[in-house]
């Protein structure tokens, strides 16, 4: 494990440590860390913001964890990209189930939810296309919020009808 992945568990477990609060809560610190408002942290932002939680990092240790975890290629952390890296991974049932869910849609099998897949059941004119790793993604922020395999499995099982 490098130190940006070390760094990842550091704060996630502070996080998890407080249950669903220490999840509920990034937003706020993500706001408080955000001191030129600009809806990114910098590099700079985040080192202060870890170093409040008693995670002293350098400067060449907080360029890389911005790097590793910005998406975008912006060179800061928006707020979905500070979430997504600290939620916790998922597990083999919670993503089984999820890929079960996605294969129901893919009528065609292709690995594509489209349009001609939902014809009838969703609009796709926002989305018109849905990968299985867009799926997995949102069903992983659900993920986060839900305490045990069983309470996941059985929300998808009864909301996709699986």
């Amino acid at each position: 494990m490098d130190a940006v992945d070390a760094t990842v568990e550091k704060l996630r477990a502070q996080c998890l440590s407080r249950g669903a609060s220490g999840i509920q809560g990034l937003a706020r610190f993500f706001r408080r860390l955000d001191r030129d408002r600009s809806l990114s942290l910098d590099a700079g932002e985040l080192q202060r913001g870890l170093a409040e939680l008693g995670l002293a990092l350098g400067t060449a240790e907080a360029e890389g964890v911005c790097r590793r975890w910005d998406r975008d290629g912006s060179g800061a952390l928006d707020l979905e990209e500070f979430l997504r890296a600290l939620r916790p991974p998922m597990s083999q049932a919670r993503e089984a189930v999820i890929a079960a869910a996605f294969a129901k849609l893919d009528r065609s099998g292709d690995g594509v939810v489209t349009v001609e897949d939902l014809r009838g059941v969703y609009s796709g004119r926002t989305h018109p296309k849905v990968t299985l790793a867009e799926f997995q993604d949102y069903y992983s922020g659900v993920s986060a919020s839900m305490d045990s395999d069983e309470e996941f499995v059985a929300m998808m099982t009864s909301a996709w009808r699986l």
